[in-house]
């Protein structure tokens, strides 16, 4: 059987109709976030392998890792892992075969947003 409605369908229709969600975003998010954590754990096992070999080179590595770029990656780690934890809990939860109506799940969603914003200013200003 031809397609007679061929040229006139969009390649993506779903792309058109489709507006992301909070449970969706925060998903992908979340492994973003364990991504990021794995980059900003292999800076700082840089730092200590660097610490055991030799002054200079420890030096080089200190120098990247104290610089703004280094905190700026070590500020977006605490965020992630703060981020990452949170949303574990959730996943939890979501196991345990609860909150799963989606009110309940994005209130969870949004209690991972500013959870993890609050729990990294908490940090960053006690630590």
């Amino acid at each position: 059987m031809a397609d007679v409605n061929r040229g006139n369908r969009p390649l993506s229709p779903h792309l058109q109709v489709y507006r992301p969600q909070l449970t969706s975003i925060s998903s992908i998010l979340t492994r973003i976030t364990g991504n990021a954590l794995l980059l900003g754990a292999l800076l700082v096992v840089w730092w200590f392998l660097a610490a055991a070999t030799s002054e200079a080179y420890f030096a080089t590595a200190n120098a990247v890792l104290t610089s703004w770029f280094g905190d700026l990656v070590m500020l977006g780690s605490v965020w992630a892992i703060w981020y990452h934890t949170l949303a574990g809990v959730r996943h939890l939860i979501w196991d345990e075969a609860k909150m799963l109506q989606m009110d309940q799940a994005e209130m969870l969603g949004w209690a991972v947003i500013i959870g993890s914003v609050v729990l990294t200013l908490f940090t960053i200003i006690v630590v």
